[in-house]
């Protein structure tokens, strides 16, 4: 399986804002880097906790054999999904063609989990699957604790990053912060 975000949401001025002040900076020479700081530290949030903090246009492409495998259900990896948008079978020449409603199905379960199966990829050998999924819409909506928990690790990264020595790993005070919210699973 394959992901990429096709629509990321933009972050608010005031993500920046917070971070700024967070930081004590008043002047705009930084924004671009502490913009990208705070984006990178909302997807570690979603890399330890395995939920999407905001909302985004999400594709992911799976191989049409799993699409059809044991009982058919595949479980797309990102969490929460507020809605499936679209399914399209990939031919071996790269060609898309959107799947008919009735060759395929979707599920959305109320802890945010969405599955599809396919019935029939046509000439597909790959099926992409397009969905909206994310927490809050934007990051004003976002629980606080995920909210200061990515301010601390931008500040964080960008008080350590002339560090060469630095830890790569979150503050304890982030893993607090975001502890609450991780999804731990039983294989």
């Amino acid at each position: 399986m394959k992901r990429a975000i096709i629509a990321p949401a933009p972050l608010s001025a005031t993500a920046l804002a917070e971070l700024k002040q967070w930081l004590g900076i008043n002047t705009t020479r930084e924004d671009a880097l502490l913009t990208s700081l705070l984006s990178s530290s909302l997807d570690m949030f979603e890399s330890y906790t395995g939920i999407r903090p905001v909302q985004a246009l999400v594709e992911e492409i799976w191989p049409v054999h799993a699409a059809l495998s044991n009982t058919g259900w595949q479980e797309l990896s990102c969490r929460p999904v507020d809605a499936i948008s679209s399914l399209e079978a990939i031919a071996a020449s790269g060609a898309r063609t959107f799947l008919p409603t009735d060759a395929y199905a979707i599920d959305l379960d109320a802890d945010g989990v969405g599955r599809f199966r396919v019935t029939d990829p046509g000439d597909g050998t790959r099926v992409a699957v397009r969905f909206t999924a994310g927490l809050a819409t934007r990051w004003d909506n976002l629980p606080d604790a995920i909210r200061q928990g990515a301010i601390r690790l931008a500040t964080h990264h960008h008080r350590t990053r002339d560090d060469g020595a630095a830890s790569t790993a979150p503050p304890a005070a982030v893993v607090a912060l975001w502890h609450p919210w991780r999804r731990m699973r039983l294989a």
